[in-house]
């Protein structure tokens, strides 16, 4: 890389930190207990809208994984997730009726909380239907992993995106509050990813899964990114450039061994496909909130209006994380 592309990385960096400042002046706080945050505390940071339903699940898989606080942004939520928030004693809250789209989806408003209160911290950035799965989840809780990382001397750590499906129509089996999404959404795509490096931010561009073979099936190349950098060691210079595809500096999106090896990641199984798809695409293609003009959402409702079923002969059932290491998903690398 030249110096005319650092220069050119590292004035999209401070771009992308004053946007967080001025977008941050949005957010309202209805519950900030950032004063209870200890030193070594790992947090969580997720923006969210109408989601009451998945919310005690979320929680709570996230609290035995070993977070100590959340730090969450409610884009005008209407069926009671603010409220709900408000009241848990580990969640600090704020509120925006800003454009989510604005936002660049979110990053800007997370990207100020992160610069004011994630500095010093392990951070988790995830979406309320996301579920980290790693090496050894089932044994060592998140600490141990933040620990190695840090003995590692590596500032990041990288989960492919794993969309998680029923076998039949989506909204056959409706979710009850408080139960594990993957009881219902436990078959995924063993196969079927494509994986490109993006040379300007030196990070992996992986593509796939149900999403590219049922809803993008005529152009997959525009199907949704599924790698992700969840995992940072924060500091107040950092920053998302594209939800928590792509870091700065480009440093961070090394979470994969350029040598041939294999760096220990994760997976973040994704319970997007439950009965409550189907209402929340609706209206998420009247809001036009979502990136390239709500293209998915656009293809979602194509697809949707045939009652798909995403179950194919080469589904796998979830068991844990070791068979999606066996299957190539994801690596323990050299954590023992």
């Amino acid at each position: 890389m030249n110096i005319i592309e650092k220069y050119g990385l590292r004035l999209s960096r401070k771009r992308a930190r004053l946007r967080a400042y001025r977008k941050g002046l949005q957010l309202r706080s209805v519950a900030d207990r950032t004063a209870r945050i200890g030193g070594r505390d790992i947090l969580a940071f997720t923006t969210l809208r109408n989601e009451r339903l998945r919310l005690p699940y979320f929680l709570n898989y996230y609290r035995d994984l070993g977070v100590n606080h959340f730090l969450m942004v409610d884009n005008a939520s209407e069926d009671g997730s603010r409220e709900y928030l408000a009241e848990q004693p580990d969640v600090s809250l704020w509120s925006t009726t800003g454009s989510y789209k604005r936002a660049r989806f979110g990053v800007d408003w997370l990207n100020r909380l992160q610069m004011r209160h994630g500095h010093g911290h392990w951070c988790l950035t995830v979406d309320p239907d996301e579920f980290l799965v790693y090496p050894f989840c089932d044994t060592r809780p998140l600490p141990a992993l933040t620990d190695w990382l840090e003995a590692s001397a590596l500032r990041s750590f990288g989960a492919m995106l794993l969309d998680m499906y029923p076998k039949g129509p989506i909204d056959a089996h409706p979710y009850r509050e408080g139960q594990d999404p993957f009881e219902i959404a436990c078959w995924f795509d063993s196969g079927n990813y494509t994986i490109q490096r993006n040379p300007r931010f030196d990070n992996l561009w992986i593509q796939g899964g149900p999403r590219a073979r049922v809803f993008f099936a005529d152009e997959p190349a525009k199907a949704p990114a599924l790698n992700k950098i969840p995992l940072v060691k924060w500091h107040r210079r950092y920053a998302y450039v594209s939800s928590t595809h792509t870091l700065l500096p480009r440093g961070l999106n090394h979470v994969y061994d350029v040598w041939g090896g294999e760096k220990t990641s994760g997976c973040l199984l994704h319970a997007k496909f439950l009965h409550t798809f189907v209402e929340k695409s609706a209206e998420e293609l009247e809001r036009r909130e979502h990136y390239a003009g709500s293209r998915e959402y656009l293809a979602y409702d194509r697809a949707l209006k045939e009652n798909p079923d995403l179950w194919c002969e080469w589904s796998e059932k979830y068991i844990n994380w070791r068979q999606l290491e066996l299957l190539g998903l994801m690596s323990k690398g050299n954590w023992a």
